[in-house]
Order: structure tokens, then C-alpha cells, then sequence
């Protein structure tokens, strides 16, 4: 195995890859890859629709081989911005492991294979709809409004919340106000997520160039804002027990869960600017994926049950 140093300029010569599988693997992102997966999963077994279990375990390889495509690309584009990021450093083609253009074939290949397959198994609004994921992350967000706005993450943010309609289309052929309401729970948590994120490491995105929120706007209005998002999330967040496609269990959860988010979110209005610490920013950042997980996993975990009943009592 070759060590390369994160901070040496490495390239390799030109046609000698350093490339090993793993690097690969890291362009996947598999640890959004993983968070996606959840939520596409939990979009198609919601649903009211049935495919033959194969067809479905296609579905959701195809999504997953999607987002990993998704991934490879923001990598190929943002590689400049990587190298000077101290959380980015170290991916494949900053290290000189991966070439640009092979990160671009790569994705590229796995774009165009996940969308085909998808549309000639499952069903063309699914494709469509994971083709538009792929584009809007890739091109809209990446491309056009990563380096450009503040308001990246927020416009940018539909593309990590696209899976579970494209998982609810896997299963039904359709859009509905039930896969919408996982769109928007997915989309108004995206900015406090990322805000809290970017406030302890705004030194990071401001020696990148990029214009996240405190870099641009400050601190304090930064805090404002997600406070003001944790307020419209925090009900969003119980809608699909309101709606009736989610039980007693996740209505309960949901609602402490949105109360716990609110608190963390005035915690950090409430932190001093200029704080050095950042602790509350921190665990507003790390209870916001303890939240998103929880409700889709809840969501999820009664689904798997609903089903198993019915064919107990079938």
C-alpha cells in the first residue's frame, strides 16, 4: 500500500493510477451514500404501492449507485476547493490518488448506468426523477450555486432530499403529498444542519472561498436563521403522523425530537459571536443527524412492522 503524505503535493505520472478500491469507494461518499439509502428505503417501503422484492432491491442499488455518482462528480468539480479545506484534504484526488477526469468517467458511467437501469426495471418516473437528483446536485448546487450564494445550501439542499420521493415513485409510479412532506422534513433540516456545521468551521469555507452563511452574512444572523428553520422543522417534522402514514410511536418521538432540535437551535442563537468553542453550534450539528436518522429509521421501522402484520393476518 502506498502512504501518501495529506499535505504533499503527490501526482502521479501520467497513465500510473495510485488508485486502490478504497479510493474508489471514498469518491462514493458512502457515508451520505448511507443516509440517502435510508431515507430512499423508507420512501419505498411507505408507500402504498408493490413491486416484486427483486425489482425493489434494483430500485434501491440503483438509487444508491446514483448518489454515489452524485458524489464522485461534486468531487471532480470541487477538487481545487478540497485541497485547502483541513475536512476535505484528504480525499482521493486531493491526495493525487485519483486523476479529475477519472472521478468525472467515473461518475459520469455511474450516472448514466443508475438512471437506465432504473427506467427499463422500475419505472420512468423514478428514472426521472433520480436523473434530476443526479443533475440538480451535480450541475445546480455543485456548479452554479455552491461558489456563487449563501443561499447554496438552502436551494442546493432538494437534492439531498429528492431519495425518498424517488424511492415512494420506485414503489407507486407517482409523486404524492406523502413523499413531499419526506422531501420538505429532509429540505428545511438541511440548512441548520449545514449552518451549525459551517459556524465552527467557517475559517475552513472562508480560506476556500466558498460563501456559506457566516462567512457572508455574519455570525448572528446566521444563528437567527436557523433558529427561524428549526421553528418551521420542528412541525414539519410531525406531519406524517398528522397526515396518517406514520403511527402513535413516530408521532410521540417526532414531536420531542422537533422540541430537542428548537432547544439546541437557541442554544447556539444564544452563543456569543466570536466564540471560539462553539459548543453549542457542535451539538446542534451532531444532534441534527441523531434527528434525521431517528425519524426516518422510526418511519421505516413501522413500515417493516405494518407489512409484516398484514401478511401474518394474510
Amino acid at each position: 500500500m502506498t502512504l501518501i503524505d495529506a499535505d504533499a503535493s503527490v501526482v502521479p505520472s501520467r497513465g500510473v493510477s495510485l488508485a486502490e478500491p478504497g479510493d474508489y469507494v471514498a469518491l462514493l461518499k458512502p457515508r451520505v451514500m448511507s443516509l440517502v439509502m435510508l431515507t430512499a428505503v423508507t420512501g419505498f417501503m411507505v408507500a402504498p404501492g408493490h413491486i416484486h422484492p427483486l425489482l425493489g432491491a434494483v430500485a434501491m442499488l440503483c438509487i444508491a449507485i446514483g448518489a454515489g455518482a452524485s458524489g464522485a462528480l461534486n468531487m471532480w468539480y470541487d477538487a481545487d476547493i478540497d485541497r485547502l479545506m483541513a475536512r476535505t484534504a484528504k480525499r482521493p484526488i486531493p491526495l493525487g490518488r485519483i486523476e479529475r477526469r477519472e472521478a468525472l468517467a467515473f461518475g459520469l458511467t455511474l450516472s448514466v448506468f443508475s438512471v437506465v437501469v432504473l427506467g427499463l426495471t422500475v419505472n420512468l418516473v423514478a428514472a426521472g426523477l433520480l436523473a434530476f437528483t443526479i443533475f440538480f446536485y451535480a450541475v445546480i448546487y455543485t456548479m452554479l450555486l455552491k461558489r456563487t450564494t449563501p443561499q447554496n445550501i438552502v436551494i442546493g439542499g432538494a437534492a439531498g432530499a429528492f431519495p425518498p420521493m424517488v424511492g415512494w415513485a420506485c414503489s407507486t409510479g407517482t409523486i404524492s403529498i406523502e413523499s413531499i412532506t419526506l422531501f420538505m422534513i429532509i429540505f428545511l433540516w438541511t440548512p441548520p444542519h449545514f449552518w451549525a456545521l459551517a459556524l465552527f468551521k467557517l475559517k475552513d469555507y472562508g480560506s476556500a472561498g466558498v460563501p456559506m452563511m457566516p462567512n457572508v452574512a455574519g455570525e448572528a444572523s446566521t444563528k437567527r436563521q436557523i433558529f427561524a428553520y428549526s421553528l418551521i422543522l420542528a412541525p414539519v417534522g410531525v406531519a406524517p403522523y398528522v397526515l396518517g402514514f406514520a403511527g402513535p410511536v413516530y408521532g410521540v418521538a417526532s414531536a420531542i425530537l422537533g422540541l430537542i432540535f428548537v432547544l439546541h437551535a437557541y442554544r447556539t442563537l444564544k452563543m456569543p459571536d466570536g466564540d471560539v468553542k462553539m459548543v453549542a453550534a457542535k451539538k446542534l450539528f451532531g444532534f441534527s443527524i441523531v434527528y434525521l436518522f431517528t425519524l426516518f429509521a422510526l418511519l421505516l421501522g413501522e413500515a417493516v412492522v405494518a407489512r409484516a402484520w398484514t401478511m401474518v393476518g394474510a
